[in-house]
């Protein structure tokens, strides 16, 4: 066991330099860049660097060196300023070293435009993002379960029949489409106000007791949390309906019937071990789905500053240094999500063992 989880860690390694060398030229290459963008911006009668070019070494204009000087074109010193101020006056293959040298220690820089740097940005989102998805995931995994071996248990019932049409009701209706009626109905739209309406906590926060701060956190997150799930239990309820109909029709469970087991301790000593390695299987994708992808128009209704918000702007700002580091933890807590995924394996069927493979 040890020694396959040493392999799986050493080969995360490998997997992050090659994730991050091809997304770092192809995002390189890519047209449009930010010195691209702060010359587009001059060029359209900005005037002022400051508000433009980074925060540190900005460049000082005088009226002797003029930024735009019309027909003329940009001055090249201020074009050649604004190339080392975003770091693009090296080499590609220089600015690619130096990008893996800083990220081995988690060293993302500083953004562009944001006037932090990346790793406290990222620090400050990614709780936001957390949350979101465990609450998210944890709900959709307490309904979807029960509710699918239910459906497996009664399967061709009317409770069946009518639990199938609110779940493909519900995975119909999109999530941001949800959130927008939720706000409408419980957040100080036209009827009531209970919910606060944006943020994940109150700006008081600081002043409340532990039990205020708790009380306060799951005020905040229980609309964005319940615009997610509602969404999001439709696919993993069918899944666990199918895979204990599976396993329900197979002759281990007949040779337990027969044996005088209830149909209770059938269902969850034998039917359920088996069952479940499918459902496990959809974690992490399930809840990194939930935190990168569908939580992005949620924390964008919700006034919510998460990763996904973080990683979207920065594609629109070619933000590279945000770019780069929230898809450097991206796929660093995909490869850890997975390698405990695969220890939850072992843990429930001791049958199976990756090391031996």
């Amino acid at each position: 066991m040890l020694g396959y989880i040493i392999r799986r860690l050493l080969l995360i390694i490998p997997t992050l330099l090659a994730i991050l060398t091809l997304n770092f030229f192809v995002v390189q290459i890519a047209p449009g860049g930010p010195v691209d963008q702060a010359i587009a911006m001059i060029e359209m009668g900005i005037d002022s660097s400051q508000n433009i070019l980074p925060n540190s070494e900005r460049v000082v204009i005088s009226n002797e060196n003029q930024l735009y000087r019309g027909s003329r074109g940009l001055d090249p010193q201020i074009i050649a300023a604004i190339e080392k101020q975003y770091g693009f006056d090296k080499p590609i293959w220089q600015r690619y070293i130096d990008t893996v040298k800083n990220y081995i220690f988690f060293d993302f820089g500083n953004s562009f435009f944001k006037s932090d740097s990346v790793i406290n940005l990222i620090a400050k989102c990614l709780p936001v993002s957390i949350s979101l998805g465990l609450w998210t995931t944890l709900l959709v995994y307490l309904i979807s379960i029960p509710l699918g071996i239910r459906k497996a248990v009664k399967d061709g019932s009317s409770f069946d029949f009518w639990s199938s049409v609110i779940i493909i009701v519900g995975y119909a209706v999109p999530a941001f489409l949800l959130a927008i009626l939720l706000i409408v109905l419980f957040a100080g739209g036209n009827y009531w106000d209970i919910f606060p309406l944006r943020g994940l906590v109150s700006s008081e926060f600081e002043q409340f007791d532990i039990w205020g701060k708790i009380k306060d956190y799951f005020w905040h997150i229980c609309l964005p949390t319940l615009a997610m799930v509602i969404g999001g239990f439709a696919s993993l309820t069918m899944l666990t309906k199918n895979a204990f109909l599976d396993e329900i029709n197979k002759q281990y469970v007949i040779t337990a019937r027969s044996k005088g087991l209830s149909e209770r301790q059938t269902l969850y000593r034998h039917v359920f071990r088996n069952a479940t390695l499918l459902i496990i299987s959809g974690f992490p994708a399930a809840f990194i789905g939930i935190i990168f992808t569908e939580s992005l128009l949620i924390e964008v209704i919700f006034s919510l500053h998460g990763l996904g918000l973080l990683g979207y702007e920065a594609i629109i700002q070619r933000d590279y240094p945000i770019i780069f580091g929230t898809l450097y933890i991206f796929t660093l807590i995909v490869l850890v999500t997975k390698l405990i995924t695969d220890l939850t394996y072992m843990l429930i069927d001791p049958r199976i063992d990756f090391e031996a493979r």
